[in-house]
């Protein structure tokens, strides 16, 4: 096992980042979930260009609560990390391996399909845990790692018998964050947050109805009809849809799609739209999405929270004034750009 010290350019950075960094505590899981995201995509991108030879499958990302440890963990199976590569990138925070990849990759291919450049993002994690462990294999042929950091300066950096590609986070939750210990909390935020997240989300398990079953029904002597139970199946519980009406194209969607869609972004909103209109701009600056244009009252009202903001997938913020005309906030919709400057806690 090796110690250390992290690597920053600001001393007692820690403090910094819980109080200054964000300006809610509930941020940390969108930046894990979205650091996790990232590692998924960027193993589906060396596949696909032949550098990584493993089977990317169909990954998902999971969340799981162990409350009476106090623990909360979030399990990828995207890239993971060697030693080195934790080294690097979790103790040395002035590099961004978002960052580098992108340099390495971006010649390769049009569009890498990386989500983001905030190298300070998972160190969000310690605004709500007062201890962080990382436990990490990569996808090239090396030892897993296991880190762990108590919020100090220092960290420990061991082997650990970790089999399965990836990389799972858990977070030790300080006693001023419980709350993040409650399903009905997480399960606000996941759907705040990571509702349309490109790479499935599992948060716990459900019961439905099983598919593969169609219930008998019998008649005894007397005429009478019973029809049998249907059977249940538990099925992984996931939160997201990963794949939104606004990143297809226009000829892959009905006007059922779209009303549809409508109804997933605004379920208490019972009356239909008059028209959509499907946004998908190259310059000067990428942008996608759907606006929609509601019925109208006898009286407008400027709503000013009925377009959501996203950057690539990821939910930023439903406050547009200050980025779509005043005019515009008659609309309903999502707006989705990479392009819109975000500072390093994914404001904007």
């Amino acid at each position: 096992m090796s110690k250390g010290t992290i690597n920053v350019s600001v001393e007692n950075i820690f403090p910094l980042i819980k109080k200054f960094l964000y300006s809610d505590h509930e941020i940390f899981l969108r930046e894990l979930i979205s650091n996790a995201t990232d590692a998924t995509l960027k193993l589906k991108h060396l596949s696909n260009i032949g550098e990584a030879k493993v089977d990317y499958g169909t990954p998902k990302i999971e969340v799981k609560i162990d409350k009476k440890a106090k623990k909360l963990h979030l399990i990828d199976q995207g890239i993971g990390m060697t030693s080195e590569e934790v080294q690097k990138y979790i103790n040395e925070v002035a590099f961004s391996g978002a960052e580098e990849f992108l340099d390495k990759y971006k010649d390769k291919v049009e569009d890498a399909g990386i989500i983001g450049h905030f190298g300070l993002g998972f160190y969000s994690a310690f605004m709500v845990a007062e201890k962080v462990e990382i436990i990490t294999k990569s996808y090239k042929e090396a030892d897993a790692a296991h880190w762990i950091c108590d919020g100090s300066p220092e960290y420990s950096l061991e082997k650990s018998d970790k089999k399965e590609r990836g990389t799972e986070i858990i977070l030790h939750i300080a006693e001023d964050s419980t709350e993040f210990l409650e399903d009905s909390r997480i399960t606000e935020l996941l759907n705040k947050y990571n509702k349309f997240m490109p790479i499935p989300i599992k948060f716990g398990t459900k019961e439905i109805n099983d598919p593969d079953h169609t219930p008998e029904t019998t008649t005894d002597k007397d005429g009478k009809d019973t029809t049998e139970p249907q059977r249940k199946i538990t099925v992984d519980n996931i939160i997201n849809n990963s794949n939104p009406a606004w990143t297809k194209t226009p000829s892959e969607l009905k006007d059922e799609d779209y009303k549809g869609f409508y109804r997933e972004l605004y379920p208490m909103q019972f009356e239909e739209p008059l028209f959509n209109i499907h946004l998908n701009v190259d310059y000067p600056f990428n942008l996608t999405g759907i606006l929609y244009f509601p019925k109208l009252k006898n009286q407008i009202e400027l709503q000013k929270n009925k377009i959501q903001l996203y950057s690539n997938q990821v939910f930023i913020t439903d406050s547009v004034e200050n980025i779509v005309p005043e005019f515009l906030t008659l609309l309903h919709g999502v707006i989705d750009s990479p392009d819109i400057p975000l500072n390093v806690s994914r404001s904007y």
